[in-house]
């Protein structure tokens, strides 16, 4: 596929060039007088013609940031400048492969994925290589972060803070030699202060996991990593089908021996919506695959096999795995397609009523139609609808400062008309969730689609 058909550089998914700063936004509604920060979004958009086939994994990071501050709003966008995308720069064209074809120089760290905030700093993630820590509200890329140099592994997309303790935990994943996981623990003040092994017998995507109070969950899913697949001429990545998959569960400050692993029907997870304890169980609820092809991993479908036609439907799904007996309990919470999952993070690794998630678009890309409120305890859903050709991102819940109740807050994000081809900020109440927006900003250009963002508080 060449550069001018690939759909992911085309339309709305396609990169913006201009860096802008605007200090004033017009907006329609009123701006909650409590809210006082930053929302940030990070997604892919490169600065120059990809080599060879794109992927949407690619693309160089960049943020996108709406200040709210004294009852204004304001805007900017910068990229984050890694060591290769400044050595592109210098070089006025692309040097690096992507995911679906690499080059000789290897892969880039493009920390376009998601972002974090421990201990005031802000983090630029991207599960192949070292986070990139952000000046705030800048958007300034300060470099790279590796905890005093003891970073010994990369770090996924997606640490998780307990608001309790303050400490972050996060993995790195390695795909051809082992250990192909690492495990890692970062004090509430910022110290790295353990690093232990994950012993896998195969090199697995590994996007998300998730914590509870006191364990750490993995997920050892069958989207594998052969060389000898690569060898045969055969893409890298398969989804293997008939291997089960694999739950680890390990103490948070354990060895890795402490670890123990349960077995559930095969599947592919990108994202975890949390984990809790409940007496001997542990629960988690993720968005759940039968199976991908991502990546170009093919499904592993046979002749008379349809399930490969619902591969890369993602469903709100719970499992319970119970420490006493060994057994595993899994299910369907609901059957509206959905990814992007998030909770009140002040929640995090505790019991939830209530989650939250992108409602995926009856269309060929990824892309959302609206915005779910998912009732875990009364087991029903809302929806907030976009509108007519309207797509939007993640919605990230913002607490209303000094909230008591769980779902006292907002959900922010960028919504993309196609008809008009202009974008918007949207916030929309959680308590009212199928209700027009409360305020919608008008953005000064247009904002790509993208990946995953969070609320920097001011307060």
């Amino acid at each position: 596929m060449t550069a001018t058909l690939n759909p992911y550089l085309a339309d709305n998914f396609a990169p913006v060039q201009t860096e802008l700063t605007v200090d004033e936004l017009p907006v329609l509604g009123e701006l909650p007088p409590e809210l006082n920060g930053m929302f940030v979004r990070n997604g892919p958009n490169p600065q120059f013609p990809p080599l060879g086939r794109y992927h949407w994994f690619d693309g160089d990071g960049m943020l996108h940031g709406v200040q709210i501050q004294n009852g204004k709003a304001s805007y900017r966008n910068r990229y984050i400048r890694t060591q290769g995308f400044e050595q592109e720069r210098k070089a006025g064209r692309a040097l690096f492969g992507g995911l679906l074809e690499p080059s000789q120089a290897g892969f880039k760290n493009v920390a376009n994925t998601a972002l974090v905030r421990h201990r005031e700093r802000l983090l630029a993630l991207w599960e192949g290589g070292a986070p990139h820590a952000i000046a705030v509200p800048s958007l300034d890329t300060i470099g790279a972060y590796t905890f005093d140099h003891k970073l010994t592994s990369p770090v996924t997309a997606h640490p998780k803070v307990d608001p309790v303790t303050g400490e972050m935990m996060f993995f790195g994943y390695s795909l051809a030699q082992p250990p192909y996981v690492k495990h890692s623990v970062v004090s509430a003040e910022g110290k790295l202060l353990r690093t232990v092994p994950i012993d896998l017998p195969v090199g697995v995507m590994m996007h998300d996991f998730a914590v509870t109070e006191h364990y750490t969950i993995f997920m050892d899913l069958p989207l594998t990593f052969r060389m000898e697949r690569l060898q045969r001429g055969e893409p890298a990545f398969a989804f293997e089908r008939d291997r089960p998959s694999r739950f680890g569960i390990l103490p948070r400050h354990g060895d890795p021996q402490t670890i123990r692993w349960f077995e559930a029907s095969s599947c592919y997870v990108f994202h975890t919506l949390n984990a809790y304890e409940m007496g001997d169980e542990i629960v988690l609820i993720a968005c759940r695959m039968g199976s991908t092809s991502i990546l170009g991993a093919s499904p592993g479908s046979h002749e008379g096999d349809n399930r490969a036609i619902e591969s890369d439907v993602p469903l709100l799904y719970r499992w319970q795995f119970n420490l006493k007996t060994g057994t595993v309990q899994e299910q369907t919470i609901d059957d509206q397609s959905c990814e992007f999952p998030r909770i009140n993070e002040q929640y995090l690794g505790r019991p939830i009523r209530y989650g939250y998630a992108g409602s995926s678009a009856p269309t060929s890309m990824p892309k959302f139609d609206g915005l779910l409120k998912f009732d875990l305890e009364q087991q029903s859903t809302q929806k907030h609808s976009f509108g007519k050709g309207r797509y939007g991102g993640e919605g990230v819940f913002v607490p209303r400062p000094g909230a008591t109740i769980e779902d006292d807050g907002w959900l922010m994000t960028f919504v993309h008309d196609e008809i008009q081809d202009t974008s918007e900020f949207v916030i929309i109440s959680t308590q009212a969730m199928s209700d027009e927006a409360i305020v919608r900003i008008q953005m000064p250009q247009r904002i790509p689609y993208g990946f995953h963002g969070t609320w920097v508080s001011y307060n």
